[in-house]
């Protein structure tokens, strides 16, 4: 029985073909952040106070969870990967199951932080309403950028969630060949990816204003 597809000539070439595949996928999606990440910057450079004093009104303690939260997740996928290529499948599929859960988490923590912005009348809009009036309009752009930021990332981290918990599911029933070790492998990289993408996105938004207020 072969264990790579006809076009392949082994499974090892197989595995570097979709590791390729991914990390090229990952360099496309730079191109989602990148617009938000440099309007980030110019804000920040242009506007330093106003984002500053903006920064200081995300709440820290749900942003430090949620960071350790996908700390934890990005260890137990690494795990999940290297149990897989080991053949051990019940410790892949619980650590997965481990992984889509504690995604999960951050989730629901992150809707959480929404729902008291929204109520602190923090989100852009007709009614965003600032404290520190003279920096309304700064804090207004932060917000705007920090909710796309944000909300991109929630987005990929959903999918993240949907990809890992599908491939849990399938080691649980048997179906080897459905979740290979390459496979497996190549949603690591994207999860990692997701992961890496917050550990910019906390400092910059949770943390700059506070270190310079």
């Amino acid at each position: 029985m072969t264990l790579h597809a006809e076009q392949f000539d082994t499974a090892e070439q197989q595995e570097e073909a979709s590791t390729l595949g991914m990390w090229t996928f990952l360099a496309t999606e730079l191109m989602f952040f990148g617009p938000l990440f440099f309007g980030y910057f110019y804000g920040r450079t242009h506007f330093p106070e106003g984002f500053a004093a903006a920064s200081r009104h995300t709440d820290i303690m749900l942003g430090t969870i949620n960071t350790a939260v996908l700390l934890t997740s990005s260890v137990l996928m690494a795990i999940a990967v290297q149990a897989r290529k080991i053949d051990a499948v019940r410790l892949a599929a619980c650590m997965l199951y481990f992984t889509a859960a504690l995604g999960a988490g951050f989730v629901i923590i992150k809707g959480t932080e929404y729902w008291k912005e929204w109520h602190e009348h923090l989100v852009p809009g007709a009614r965003f309403a600032f404290s520190e009036s003279r920096h309304a309009d700064a804090a207004q752009l932060f917000y705007f950028l920090y909710f796309g930021m944000t909300g991109l990332h929630a987005l990929h981290l959903i999918i993240g969630i949907v990809t890992v918990a599908v491939f849990a599911l399938g080691l649980s029933r048997g179906k080897r060949r459905f979740a290979k070790p390459e496979r497996i492998e190549v949603a690591g990289l994207y999860w990692h990816f997701v992961d890496i993408a917050w550990i910019f996105l906390y400092p910059l938004l949770y943390l700059v204003g506070r270190s310079s207020g």
